[in-house]
């Protein structure tokens, strides 16, 4: 339990954050899924359309430090990826 007064301010501060990060966190996922169904279901626009809409989510994503830059990168190149080979 936080004593001093600077404590609970940072108690107070991290709950605040915390929740920011999980939404972050769930609209990034989102809109992840959504590339992901697109994918499964053979749809090359619909495909390439959801992965612009979720690229600067995942990279805002790392910059924010939700997600390590690097996984972020490698998520947005896999994605990237199979949404290529769909459309050839």
């Amino acid at each position: 339990m936080a004593n001093t007064h600077s404590a609970k301010k940072a108690i107070r501060k991290i709950e605040r954050r915390a929740g920011v990060n999980r939404s972050r966190r769930s609209q990034m996922r989102t809109y992840v899924r959504k590339v992901e169904e697109a994918i499964a279901a053979g749809d090359p626009g619909a495909a390439a359309k959801a992965l612009r809409a979720a690229q600067p989510l995942v990279m805002r994503a790392a910059q924010k430090g939700i997600v390590h830059t690097k996984a972020a990168a490698r998520k947005v190149s896999r994605l990237s990826r199979r949404v290529n080979a769909l459309s050839k």
